[in-house]
């Protein structure tokens, strides 16, 4: 067959229809032999069904080349060659899926050409989207697709998402209040029974919702331990906690958010803390491993506490930030620090602090480790200032998996 006939069926290159031709050429014709009369071997020409055998290596020769060259391609600054699946592009990183190395990250800077095998989703600056195949070089980009090709300056692409990524993204621009949950459930367990009699249980949950423009938050922790030791019942500790968080972006970097907080601490004699403000909050860092905000606001504080003449109102002054940053796919940290000075009494202050460490098990269930801290300067009299609690336990992913 020749190589025009070839190119006319197999979408492949002519190189590769060489390689094929030459293989057909050169396939070795089935030759007889009669050893039991001791005659010289003789060649015929081989018969149909050797040459269907023909047909089919070469068929599948011609699939090996066609699959192997289907790849989108990176070629980096030093020469380097990447080959796999473009998933997306900020604009600033690139990630890459290979078969055998997984997702690799790359700095745009250090990107020389992009080649796709397949259609990409291409958001440009002037709000427009293109699908086609991208060949990228230089300072230019071209998309092709059926009906036309596209060339734009590269510095115009905002973002290049696969068509698993787009319609991810497309997910996030309105979607409905049940929707785009992610979060998990914190659950630790401590018995003892014999010379000593408690019981020790640590719950907690944290959700968080965030598309395009804003983000919520809700958590809810509950911690209690009693100690039956020597027949006499008393609590050692009983605190149950409650908040919401909402910010809404203004821009790339500044946000408004509000909150409201609710706390019960039964040794401090604290029936309820209700504490409602909001304020102004800036993204210091905001990439695909590490968010840090900054938050600065107002807040009213009121606090019920058991007894007589002991309920208090005050207006707070709220700073602090939030952390979260991802060690690698297994691993992510929490952290985050508020201080509330007192704007009604001065002097008096309250510190909020609470950290975690999650290491996963398998894509649902890891090992959690928290630290929780609450300090305030004017307690009850009796009651110390300090309430410190660290935890560990199972940790369940629950909602939308990311």
């Amino acid at each position: 067959m020749a190589e025009t006939q070839l190119l006319s069926i197999f979408p492949t290159s002519r190189s590769n229809l060489r390689v094929i031709s030459f293989v057909f050429k050169f396939t070795p014709q089935i030759s007889s032999c009669n050893s039991r009369m001791k005659v010289s071997c003789t060649r015929r020409p081989a018969g149909p069904q050797f040459n269907r055998y023909r047909v089919s290596f070469s068929l599948a020769l011609i699939w090996l080349c066609c699959f192997a060259a289907k790849a989108d391609q990176v070629t980096l600054k030093n020469g380097d060659r990447i080959t796999g699946a473009v998933v997306k592009s900020d604009g600033k990183t690139l990630i890459i899926k290979g078969d055998l190395v997984g997702e690799i990250t790359i700095a745009m800077e250090n990107v020389v050409s992009i080649s796709s095998d397949k259609p990409l989703y291409v958001s440009l600056v002037d709000g427009r989207t293109l699908i086609g195949v991208v060949n990228a070089s230089d300072n230019r980009a071209e998309i092709k697709s059926s009906s036309a090709a596209v060339t734009v300056n590269r510095g115009e692409i905002q973002a290049i998402r696969s068509e698993a990524e787009q319609k991810l993204y497309e997910s996030t621009l309105n979607p409905s209040w049940l929707e785009q949950w992610s979060g998990g459930a914190d659950l630790g367990v401590a018995l003892t029974k014999g010379n000593s009699d408690t019981t020790n249980i640590a719950l907690g949950v944290g959700m968080t919702r965030e598309t395009r423009t804003d983000k919520t938050n809700v958590y809810a922790a509950s911690i209690y331990n009693r100690d039956n030791t020597g027949g006499v019942s008393r609590t050692v500790a009983n605190t149950i906690r409650f908040g919401v968080r909402y910010a809404r972006d203004f821009n790339r970097r500044w946000f408004g958010y509000g909150f409201t907080d609710l706390e019960r601490n039964g040794l401090q004699q604290l029936n309820l803390r209700w504490v409602l403000g909001g304020g102004l909050g800036y993204h210091a860092i905001r990439n695909e491993r590490t968010d840090l905000d900054l938050l600065g606001g107002l807040a009213m504080n009121k606090e019920y506490f058991k007894g007589f003449d002991n309920d208090r109102t005050s207006a707070e002054a709220q700073i602090g930030q939030t952390l979260s940053h991802k060690f690698n796919s297994r691993m992510a940290w929490k952290e985050q620090l508020f201080f509330f000075p007192n704007l009604s009494d001065g002097g008096e202050y309250r510190i909020n602090f609470d950290t975690s460490l999650v290491a996963d098990i398998t894509r649902r269930i890891g090992w959690q480790l928290t630290l929780s801290d609450r300090y305030l300067s004017n307690p009850p009299d009796g009651f110390k200032q300090n309430d410190l609690v660290i935890t560990t336990g199972v940790h369940l992913k629950l909602g939308t998996l990311k």
